[in-house]
């Protein structure tokens, strides 16, 4: 069959996007015409699929582009359980995938827990934990994720609404590895339009989500996600103000906004490696030998230093306040955030500014509560990062 502009542009989307992450012609008979059968070991792709159109699409052109390159294709389905009937949708998704010659097909229920970020943050991080785990269980090489232009153009909007700052601006990255596991986002170039034609083209049905609004008339209240309003009214009222499609505008300003976010991110990581050291390295901090040499005589105060090296090596994370304070904010701000991030604490711009405070602004306030029983608390010239029930008189809480 001859190919529409879009499922030619589909085609060539998910090309580049599998040969950016290294998945490419397995041998010289795929570079003949037609589909010919993957061998049994040739690498695995995954689809990310929700049974929406564009999900839908992606599982239907990948699945033709897998099998040009001699590599297979299958498909993970999450059942959130947030919505009534989302095991039956789920089925039927996986069931659609099925039909479309994806194979393995695998349907993973997860429990959503909020924990305080919101049940649409709790819900994407129990959908990535359960893709990188099916990922790492089928040993596939990569995960593809739907998200197109306008998803992207929403994001934006949605961190730009959030005070995200540049990060916001440079919005969903087109690849990154999370617990391990590569995922990619070859669609962020095409739009919904797009996605919708993919699936009519091909007499691919999909489902369409209810807390997407697209079926209510006027504004959308305050029981929709954030991100359903964004979508079903304001990104139309953009559109009717500049008479211009606003999603290429801010996805095209995202584009250029990741190679600043990068760079900054690179000099975070480099100043990070300077200015911190985890647990067990406290040495490192203050450049001091608090050990002493082999036989040295202990001074006065021994038992003093030896307990505050206990609770130094207990933290999780310590930052020099000083060489911390030195830094530019823009890198400052990043080497805080990054340093949460590598122990797994979660911080929020108000968190992450409120630590900065402890470096550049010190009048002896109290801890920066975190989540996960995690607190922040300068004493003398180290900042300590550290879960509250792990420690000696409180770990972080203490006072020298």
């Amino acid at each position: 069959m001859a190919y529409s502009s879009q499922i030619r542009a589909a085609v060539g989307a998910v090309r580049e996007s599998l040969a950016g992450v290294g998945v490419g012609v397995q041998d010289r008979r795929f570079t003949q015409h037609g589909e010919h059968d993957p061998l049994p070991d040739a690498p695995l792709v995954l689809v990310a699929c929700s049974g929406g159109r564009d999900s839908m699409a992606l599982a239907a052109v990948a699945r033709t582009v897998c099998a040009s390159l001699g590599v297979r294709c299958g498909a993970v389905i999450i059942d959130h359980g947030l919505q009534a009937g989302s095991g039956r949708v789920a089925r039927e998704t996986a069931d659609r995938c099925e039909r479309l010659g994806l194979a393995p097909v695998t349907l993973r229920a997860v429990q959503v827990r909020e924990s305080g970020t919101g049940v649409e943050a709790a819900a994407r991080d129990a959908r990535y934990r359960a893709l990188a785990a099916a990922a790492r269980e089928y040993d596939a090489s990569a995960v593809l994720l739907a998200h197109t232009r306008d998803d992207q153009a929403e994001t934006v909007l949605l961190g730009l609404l959030r005070s995200g700052g540049i990060d916001a601006i440079a919005g969903m990255p087109p690849t990154f590895d999370r617990d391990g596991v590569l995922f990619a986002r070859p669609f962020l170039e095409l739009g919904r339009a797009d996605t919708t034609a993919i699936c009519e083209q091909l007499r691919v049905t999909w489902w369409d989500d209810p807390t997407n609004g697209e079926a209510a008339e006027g504004p959308l209240d305050a029981r929709y996600p954030l991100r359903s309003r964004i979508r079903h009214d304001l990104m139309p009222a953009l559109a009717r103000f500049m008479g211009a499609d606003v999603s290429a505008v801010l996805a095209r300003g995202a584009r250029s906004a990741r190679h600043d976010k990068e760079y900054l991110d690179a000099e975070a990581e480099r100043a990070l490696a300077d200015v911190a050291c985890f647990a067990g390295t406290a040495d490192a901090v203050d450049g001091s030998d608090t050990a002493g040499a082999a036989g040295a005589a202990e001074p006065a105060g021994a038992d003093a230093v030896r307990a505050e090296e206990r609770r130094e090596r207990r933290a999780a994370l310590l930052f020099d306040a000083r060489k911390l304070g030195a830094l530019h904010p823009a890198i400052r701000r990043r080497v805080i955030a990054h340093g949460l991030a590598s122990v797994g604490v979660a911080g929020n711009q108000r968190q992450v500014e409120a630590i900065e405070r402890l470096a550049v602004d010190w009048h002896g306030q109290g801890a920066v509560n975190l989540s996960g029983g995690y607190s922040v608390n300068r004493q003398k010239h180290v900042i300590r990062v550290c879960q509250d029930g792990m420690h000696e008189n409180r770990g972080c809480s203490g006072s020298d």
